[in-house]
Parts: C-alpha cells; structure tokens; sequence
C-alpha cells in the first residue's frame, strides 16, 4: 500500500502551517505566541463574559479553530495531527482568556482520552491558580450497541454544542447556565458516520483499508474502526441504514426519535466527498425524517468537522426547542459556521410554476417541403447511425474529453427517435428544424446539443418561407455562423464546425439552377468525411480538447466525424427515399 500525495511543506510542519495559513487569512483571528492556540482578535470584547475554549488534534479542519469569533469560540487549542495538544498550550490559553478579563471559562472537549487528560490537567492548573474554569465533555457517537468504559466519541455534534455555548456566552450567560444548558443539550444529540475510504496522515499510508465494494458504518474521525462493514448502498439505502442504527433502542447510545420531534440536522462531510454526493445524501436525509415524522427545524450541510481526505459523511441530529433554534440563529463571524437560512428543511416546497410558452410562428406558417414520410425515413437513418457509431466516438473522445461524445449523440437519436413516435414530423422545413432544435436542447445535454441547438434554430430562420435549393445553402451558412458565434471556434481548430464548414462550401453549388441536389449533397458528404479525418492533424484550438497536448490527439475529433456520419446518412435517407 503505497503513501498517499499530499499537498503540504514539511510532514512535521503540517498543524503549524495549517493553522499560519487560517489566522493570516483571517483578519479577527490571533494566534498566542509559543503555542498553537488560536485567539479572538478583540480579546477584550470578551471582558465580563463566559470565555468558551475548545481544540484537539489537528486533521479535523475546519475544526477547530474555524470556529473561533464572536457568537462562538473564544479560542482552541490544536494538538498535531489527530494528537491531544499539550497541557502547557491549554493552560497558556486558559490564562491568556483570564486575563483578558473573561467572567469564568468553559472548556469544550470531545470524548477522547487524550483531551481529557490534557484538558482536564490544565482545568486542574488553573483553579489552583484562582481561575474560575470548568469543562463539558461531548460524546455524541451513535456507533456502539454497548459503548465501552471510554464512553460514546466526541464527534461532528460538538459543533453545535460550540454554537450553542457561544450564543449564551454572547447574551451574558453565567457560566454555571452555560454549563447546564449545553450538557442538557449534548444528552440529546446523537452522531453516525459512514466511509467510502479511509484517510491518511501526511507520510503515512492508509489508516485502514476497504475493499472497492465495502463501506464502513460508525467508524471514528481518526480512522478507527466502526462497528459493520457492508457493501455500498445507493444514498438513500445507506442514509436509511444510519438513521435506523441511530435511533435503535436496542442500541445503547441511541438517540430517541419520536414522530412529531424537532431537530437540528448536520450532514457533515468527512473530508473527501463531493459536493454532489453531500446534497444527495443531504437530500436522503431530509426525506427519510420527514417520513418518520420528524421536523427538520435547520439543516446544516457542509464540512465542520473531517477526517483529512476521507471520502464519507455523518449526520448528526440534535433534538431542539424554540430557545434550541434561536441559539442556533444567533449570529456569529467564526468563519466556519454556514450562513444557515432561518427556517425548516423540507422537500415538500412548492415549485415555481413553469413559464408558458408564447405561441409560435413557425407553427403557422405553410408551405411546400418533403413528405413526412421522406422526412421519417431520413430521420430514422440519421438516428440507427449515431446509435451504430456511439462506441466508435466514445472512444475517439478519451483522448481529449470524458469520453461521452457517443453516449450524447446517443440520446439524441433516442430522443428523435422518441418524438417521431409521439407525433408526425413536419413537412415544412422551417418547421422541422426548429422543431429538432427544441428536441435536442430539451433531451441531448452537454456543449453538443447547445451546438446542434443553435445551428438548427439558426438555419430554421433562414428558411422560414423558402424550400427552394439555394435556401438550404443559406439556412447553412446561417447554422455555421451561429456556432461561430457563440461557441468561439472556427474552421482549423478541430471542432464539428471543420466537417460543417467543409460540407457547406460543397453545398454552394446549389445556388446553380442546374444543381443536382443529391450529387452535390454527395459532395458535400465527401468533404465533410476529408475534413474530419483531416482533424487527426489539427491542435485543438477549442472545446475540452483544446487543454490536451496535441501529441496526445491522435485520432480525429469526435464531433467532427458525428458530423460527417450525419451528413451521410441523411444523404443515404434521400435515396431511399426516391
């Protein structure tokens, strides 16, 4: 198993560095010199008031000191990486809060064994020098049936506690309210993780490993062990899953959840997930309490407390009041605390009600053009192509893109293929093209369909009313110009429009009265297959591909030979079509 890269400095270096680059950016933070302590910059703004410390090991960004301002945390003290810190820093901090004038100090400490020796021993220190000082340990892991004599972890639900904490402090609560109020309110919340993967100290390999189809329930936030192993769920089974262990009565450390109850809900991110799977997972979760009958009073999604890179998530419920909530409310400027929006989680929102559409002119206008049943035909050649060559350009686009340029062209077909059935195509041209245009921005997705959008919507205008020969050599150079114009390429930059541009030189030659248009159509198709085989030779100038060395294009561009075989089939359609 090999060490994992990481972007730092010095191994030894990481916690420091870490922390320098938080107070630097942050310009109402201090740091106490000599130690690893993190400060409020208006440490006398907190003269006659609570002082609120908290910390641990480093690895847990933005926890700690992320949440250090007014509202919240007075200051934290962060060990090394995933290590308890010192008594001496603890202390250090204890007195420098002290002596800032604070009116008694609460010390915030997750349920570690190495806070609580270090935390406990500075608290020990500094009452025997006079300090008024008192500590609140939080265990609010769900994990364990039957929780060992080390008691329940201290977990992502110790944020809240600091919120909590913070807004009292704010308000001029006595320490002793304090303390009373966030141990009431830290028996009544309850956390679970979830991993996909484990983490890694800086130079070290791997804390633990999974196999590429595992997940692990309930693990800690250094990396130890949960308590089940089991396959990778979709979200919601695996939410569902989270919740039900959570809540099990059987299970010791459960949290109580009864239909009717208000919560407060974190879906915390772990370190390496995606933004993506956090707002599906949060989704999940907001649903499944919602069946349960659950109030989601808040819900905060993000990350507030990780495990360096691991790629998992926690949630985390604490059951609340209305003084719960406006505690939560309250305002704060530590960095780390989300701009929660003052009101419940739900998926019953209503919607925005769709705009309607006006009507439409093309739809009213008439005019001579092919058959529908030509139109059918060409259409069902033009689709039974793109769905035949949809490996062919999935692999010409791994080298330059993400290799989804036959799975797009694909959906097309499939959505042309899908309208046919649910109507006749129009026989006007004007009519159809605009027609395809809403089809495949409606169904196609990505930089294509915006492309074929554009080109179709374009030349569409310049038939209106037309379907003689040489209006299809200007409903062309209409297309073109569109997609020149908003997409930015232009002919040479391997792009579509090389196989478009060279296809519609060849059709001017139906502006000659004497034009036989299937032949020049045949031209055109020839010239549309040159020039995108000519693309293998070309540095990209623009798309996704125009970010690869040319050295590594070297095959021709997808989107130009989806054009060439377009071309050819319609080609082929008309001939059947006679």
């Amino acid at each position: 198993m090999e060490i994992p890269k990481k972007l730092v400095n010095a191994v030894s270096g990481c916690a420091d560095d870490a922390v320098a680059g938080l107070v630097a950016c942050n310009p109402g933070l201090r740091l106490l010199q000599g130690h690893r302590v993190v400060l409020r910059g208006d440490l006398p703004a907190i003269r006659g008031r609570v002082a609120l410390l908290s910390g641990g090991g480093s690895g847990h960004e933005p926890a700690h000191a992320g949440y250090v301002g007014k509202g919240m945390l007075t200051g934290v003290v962060a060990g090394n990486l995933f290590a308890s810190p010192s008594v001496g820093s603890v202390l250090a901090a204890i007195r420098a809060v002290a002596q800032a004038g604070a009116a008694g100090i609460l010390l915030i400490v997750k349920n570690y064994t190495g806070d609580r020796l270090n935390f406990g021993m500075a608290l020990e220190r500094a009452r025997a020098e006079g300090v008024d000082v008192q500590m609140v340990v939080v265990g609010d892991d769900c994990a364990f049936a039957t929780p060992g004599k080390a008691g329940r972890r201290g977990i992502c639900g110790t944020i809240l506690i600091h919120k909590v904490a913070g807004a009292l402090a704010e308000a001029g609560a006595s320490l002793n309210e304090i303390v009373e109020k966030v141990t009431v309110a830290a028996k009544a919340m309850g956390t679970l993780g979830l991993s996909l993967s484990p983490c890694s100290i800086p130079g070290s390999k791997p804390s633990f490993q999974l196999a590429e189809d595992e997940m692990e329930l309930g693990l800690g936030i250094h990396g130890e062990a949960g308590v089940r192993r089991m396959k990778v769920l979709s979200a919601d089974k695996a939410v569902e899953t989270m919740l039900e262990h959570m809540t099990d009565p059987s299970n010791a450390s459960h949290l109580s959840l009864k239909p009717g109850s208000s919560v407060v809900l974190v879906v915390n991110n772990l370190g390496g997930l995606s933004c993506l799977e956090l707002g599906i997972v949060a989704g999940a979760a907001v649903r499944c309490l919602e069946s349960r009958g659950i109030r989601i009073a808040r819900a905060l999604v993000g990350s507030f407390m990780t495990a360096l890179e691991m790629a998992g998530v926690s949630l985390t419920l604490m059951l609340v009041d209305e003084e719960l909530v406006e505690l939560i409310d309250a305002k704060t400027t530590a960095m780390a605390w989300p701009n929660v929006p003052a009101g419940p989680a739900t998926t019953r929102r209503e919607e925005v009600p769709a705009p309607t559409e006006g009507p439409r002119k093309l739809q009213d206008e008439t005019g001579t053009g092919p058959g529908t049943a030509q139109v059918q035909r060409v259409l069902q050649r033009v689709c039974s192509t793109l769905l035949g060559i949809q490996d062919k350009l999935n692999e010409l686009d791994r080298g330059a893109g993400d290799g989804d340029c036959g799975h797009t062209h694909a959906r097309a077909a499939q959505a042309i293929q899908e309208w046919m059935r649910s109507r006749p195509p129009p026989a006007v041209p004007a009519q159809l093209l605009s027609s395809l245009a809403d089809v495949l921005l409606e169904q196609m997705g990505g930089s294509s369909g915006v492309l074929y959008g554009l080109f179709l919507t374009a030349a569409a205008q310049s038939l209106r009313g037309r379907s003689d020969f040489p209006a299809w050599a200007d409903a062309m150079d209409a297309g073109i110009e569109a997609m020149q114009r908003y997409g930015g390429a232009a002919p040479g930059d391997r792009t579509m429009l090389d196989s478009l541009c060279a296809a519609a030189q060849a059709l001017q030659s139906l502006r000659s009265p004497s034009a036989d248009p299937l032949q020049v159509l045949a031209a055109a198709v020839q010239s549309a297959e040159a020039a995108a085989e000519a693309t293998r030779h070309m540095e990209a100038g623009a798309g996704r591909a125009s970010y690869i060395r040319s050295s590594r294009l070297e095959q021709p561009d997808p989107g130009a030979v989806a054009v060439a075989a377009v071309l050819g089939a319609v080609l082929e359609g008309l001939r059947d079509a006679q």
